[in-house]
């Protein structure tokens, strides 16, 4: 069975709110890494992270890359928050993955985190 890899940001995260969702549909935790400097992220009240791609003011953030099926992959997708889609993430190097993203629409009024580099980062750095 083929396999795609996925970077994720935010709560599918190892040790975070919804890692289960992964897990429990046998995705393999491949590694740690950071996107291309073309991203930027923001926290979605608090609950979750989104990421968009900006060319001019983006950075590299923090992302794990998963390992799963093609059917696995659109199990995952089914339990996301409205909001956040599927796409193509560009890591360090070049290479290109799939990987959660955000529609535009999401980010309106909420707090750009891009500075703190990923979710967890942004996380630990609150009371």
């Amino acid at each position: 069975m083929r396999k795609v890899k996925l970077a994720v940001n935010g709560t599918l995260m190892r040790g975070l709110e919804l890692n289960h969702n992964l897990l429990s549909v046998g995705a393999v935790f491949l590694c740690q890494t950071v996107t291309a400097p073309t991203y930027r992220l923001w926290s979605i009240g608090d609950l979750y992270p989104a990421m968009l791609r900006d060319d001019h003011l983006g950075a590299a953030i923090h992302v794990e890359i998963w390992s799963l099926s093609a059917s696995a992959l659109v199990a995952v997708l089914q339990q996301e928050p409205p909001g956040l889609c599927l796409g193509r993430v560009e890591l360090q190097g070049g290479e290109l993955v799939f990987g959660v993203l955000a529609e535009p629409y999401l980010i309106s009024g909420q707090q750009e985190i891009t500075r703190w580099g990923g979710w967890r980062e942004y996380r630990q750095s609150q009371p």
